[in-house]
């Protein structure tokens, strides 16, 4: 029963997350904002209402490869979601801005998973040759570095999460006060937004679970 469990959330829950979020984003992608904004324009008219003048809207080839870089204060928008207008493409602008937001607001959680980021890219590239290395030469101190590098990435998946859901929230208020999306469009947004979040749900929960795992290992190889 165990290993079932363990199977559906290492494997079949991030592709339904996929699915959905795929899914969810192609059919809303066709349906036209009443606002008739594109999403640079969505993207940029939150900015500008919040006083964000100095962050830029920049266009990013492929799909669903939007995201904002602190670094450089860009809000970079997919070429379609960047030119169309439409309710996906809105959601996913306004969002991107929620993290825009988050970052002039110094937002605890993007603060604490900015400085997350080195440890955790580290932890995620090494932790895993600690660990198979201290399995196949038995060597549990070495497995257990493996174990706590791991944990690292772990949190950075998990305090994602707040920082998504958050970024969610803010990006809802802003198009709703903006006047991006009117009240019957509500729901379509919601469910794009809500889509997209069960992405980061289930790459959290796959983390865990994998840790877990390891931590039962290394309390088996003790009991050996």
């Amino acid at each position: 029963m165990e290993f079932l469990i363990y199977f559906a959330i290492i494997l079949i829950l991030p592709l339904w997350a996929q699915s959905k979020v795929k899914s969810t984003y192609k059919k809303y992608s066709k349906v036209a904002t009443s606002s008739g904004m594109s999403g640079a324009q969505v993207a940029r008219k939150i900015l500008d209402d919040n006083g964000l003048y100095d962050v830029d809207v920049e266009e990013v080839k492929g799909t669903l490869t939007d995201h904002y870089d602190p670094r450089k204060k860009v809000v970079r928008l997919s070429s379609h979601n960047y030119h169309y207008a439409s309710q996906a493409g809105a959601a996913v602008a306004a969002h991107e801005v929620g993290h825009a937001i988050q970052d002039e607001q110094e937002y605890a959680f993007l603060k604490f998973r900015s400085a997350l980021v080195p440890v955790a890219g580290f932890g995620s590239n090494i932790s895993i040759f600690l660990i198979m290395g201290g399995l196949f030469l038995g060597m549990q101190q070495l497995f257990l570095f493996g174990i706590i590098f791991f944990a690292a990435a772990v949190l950075f998946q998990l305090v994602t999460l707040p920082v998504e859901f958050d970024a969610s929230n803010r990006a809802m208020t802003q198009m709703i006060s903006t006047g991006v999306i009117k009240n019957d469009e509500e729901r379509s947004t919601k469910k794009v937004l809500n889509a997209a979040a069960m992405t980061y749900v289930a790459g959290a929960l796959v983390a865990l679970a994998e840790l877990l795992r390891f931590i039962f290992m290394f309390i088996g190889m003790n009991e050996d």
